[in-house]
């Protein structure tokens, strides 16, 4: 009797998995309920709740996607001979544009930042990353010390993530704005800080940021066995 309980509940943990993610593309994190959850995936309301007890926990899995491998995407841009600044400033960069591009994911990046776990998990894994970028230009700098200022490079990316461009605050000027001083942040020096500005302003960084859309997209799709049909592409 327990193996079919156990495949039960692994059936209905993927069918919700698939659903919120679906629908938290389609509708936003906000405007996807429960109800709508169970009723696309076919589970009752104790099921769901059993499972994942909220939309968090989804979230959280959901995010581990979106973050994993956003460096390579960005080595992808650029190829093999930009320096490891370079491939954050663009890696970055892209992350700014597809929440201007993408209200949906605008809200998805917001939601898991404001989430103190799952802050706490990105940023711990970010500084990971930063820690092997930024190391020579802070050579003295500790594991420590590099999470600690992933946090506060983090608080300016999600500050301007939540401000939305207009004619005056362009995305040019936010991608400068947040460029300078993050990497002002990591003591990398200002000539080299206006050479990377000035390659990230010369990319199309919103062609760039809607093909890694539809490339995460399609990884999110084969991940939790989902499809958006033509009919129901995301908004942006």
């Amino acid at each position: 009797m327990r193996c079919p309980r156990r495949y039960d509940s692994e059936d209905a943990k993927r069918r919700i998995l698939s659903s919120c993610v679906r629908l938290f593309i389609l509708k936003g994190y906000r405007e996807t309920t429960i109800a709508d959850v169970m009723a696309e995936a076919d589970v009752s309301s104790s099921s769901f709740r059993n499972i994942f007890g909220t939309k968090d926990g989804i979230l959280t899995e959901l995010v581990d996607v979106m973050f994993e491998g956003q460096f390579e995407m960005a080595g992808s841009v650029l190829g093999n001979t930009s320096s490891p600044a370079m491939l954050y400033a663009v890696e970055t960069a892209i992350q700014l544009a597809i929440t201007e591009r993408n209200e949906n994911l605008r809200e998805i990046y917001l939601e898991a930042y404001a989430h103190p776990d799952l802050a706490e998990r990105i940023h711990r894994k970010t500084a990971v990353t930063i820690a092997k970028i930024f190391r020579p230009y802070l050579p003295e700098c500790t594991d420590s010390d590099f999470y600690e200022m992933e946090i506060g490079t983090a608080g300016i990316m999600t500050g301007y993530m939540a401000r939305r461009c207009d004619i005056y605050f362009t995305l040019e000027r936010k991608l400068e704005r947040f460029l300078h001083m993050a990497l002002g942040a990591y003591q990398v020096p200002k000539p080299e800080q206006d050479a990377i500005v000035s390659q990230i302003c010369k990319l199309d960084i919103c062609q760039i940021a809607d093909s890694v859309m539809q490339k995460l997209f399609a990884a999110l799709a084969m991940r939790f066995d989902f499809s958006l049909n033509p009919s129901s592409n995301p908004p942006q």
